[in-house]
Formats: C-alpha cells, structure tokens, sequence
C-alpha cells in the first residue's frame, strides 16, 4: 500500500491488483488504476495488460502461497522485471530458484540499516553499489575538522573518492535549514566541523575511515 502511494506520488502509472476490495477501494484514489481480482491467475493479470508493464512488485503480506502463484504466473507471462517480498530467507531462497528477478526483506534490511546506523553515528546514509563498492554520506569526522582535501589526501591514505560535500547554509527567519552542494571540491577545500562528505570505495575502505 504504501509503495504503491508512493509511486503514484512521483507521478509513477500503478496497477494496485488485490482481492480484498476493502484494500482496493483504500487504494484507488491514489493511483492509476485499482482492480479487485485474484493475481495468482494468469488470465487475470492478462485481463489488466500486466506483462507489459515495466515493473511487477509481489507484496502479499504473509500468505506466502499467493506470492509463490502470483510470482510463477508473472515470470510464466513473460514479464520484465519482477520483485518479491519474502518474509523468511527461505522463501527468499525459493522466489529467487523461482526466476524473480529481486527478493527483498523488509524486516531484515530494516536490521541491517538500524544497526549500520547504532553501530556508526556519523553515517547519514549508505547506497550499496554492488561489487563491494558502497557510496556513503557521513558527517566530517573530528580529525578532518579544519583541513584542507590536499592535506588529507583520501585516496593516498584510505583509497576512497570523494565525491561531493554538503555544508548547511545560512537560512533565513522561519526557514527550515538547507545544504548546499559542492561537487568535485577542489583539492584547496577546507573541511568544516558540520559539513557531510559523499564518499565512495571499497566496503574495506570505507570502513577504514576515522569514526
């Protein structure tokens, strides 16, 4: 529900598909289209044109038997992309052996991001990029403070590129604060005690990076 609501508000065309037409009538003024009929069916999904949709997003809750049966008719009509929700690895072991082309597990990435965030105070945000490369954000570490890109050298001493840095600007009464970024700064930056760095290495690298 929420994923489809979000989508619709990026001006995303959505097909929400439920068979509780409670759900249905929530979700209809919200997107493109709401249709109360059972997905685990490929004629069903035919009737509303599904295959030829850019993304098809499984997410039925808990009743794992209707994700299986939605995911095989789905891959079985051809369709391009396909995302499963999983409630347990080993059902995302099995929609993976199924053919889907991304298995997510809400709760568990969740984990994951929670203890990043506890584990790392300074991080903002992390975009993994594959291949054992990550893209982070994270709030300039205290012996950076006052130092210029030259003399920290970041690719010399931690093999990490910096990519962009954002620094808050002065906001006017009543307006909530902004940041504005530098991308490519050059190398007679000076760092700033409240600036964010964009960073982007090896997960090695960045792990090396002073806390």
């Amino acid at each position: 529900m929420n994923l489809a609501r979000q989508l619709a508000a990026n001006r995303v065309e959505v097909i929400a598909i439920d068979r509780n037409g409670r759900l249905v009538d929530e979700v209809k003024d919200h997107v493109a289209l709401a249709v109360c009929l059972d997905s685990t069916t490929e004629a069903a999904l035919k009737s509303q044109d599904v295959p030829s949709c850019d993304v098809c997003v499984v997410a039925i809750g808990e009743n794992f038997e209707a994700s299986l049966l939605t995911a095989t008719a789905l891959k079985k009509l051809g369709c391009k992309y396909v995302i499963v929700r999983a409630q347990s690895a080993n059902h995302a072991e099995i929609f993976r052996r199924l053919g889907a082309d991304e298995v997510i597990q809400p709760e568990t990435e969740a984990g994951r991001q929670l203890a990043r965030r506890l584990a790392n105070p300074m991080l903002e945000d992390v975009i993994e990029l594959g291949d054992g490369f990550t893209l982070i954000e994270v709030r300039a570490p205290t012996s950076f403070h006052g130092k210029s890109l030259e003399q920290l050298a970041l690719r010399t001493k931690y093999h990490v590129n910096l990519v962009a840095i954002k620094r808050p600007r002065q906001a006017a009464e009543g307006e909530s604060e902004r940041r504005v970024t530098t991308y490519v700064p050059q190398p007679g930056y000076v760092i700033h005690p409240d600036d964010v760095l964009l960073v982007l290495g090896t997960d090695a690298a960045i792990h090396s990076l002073p806390r």
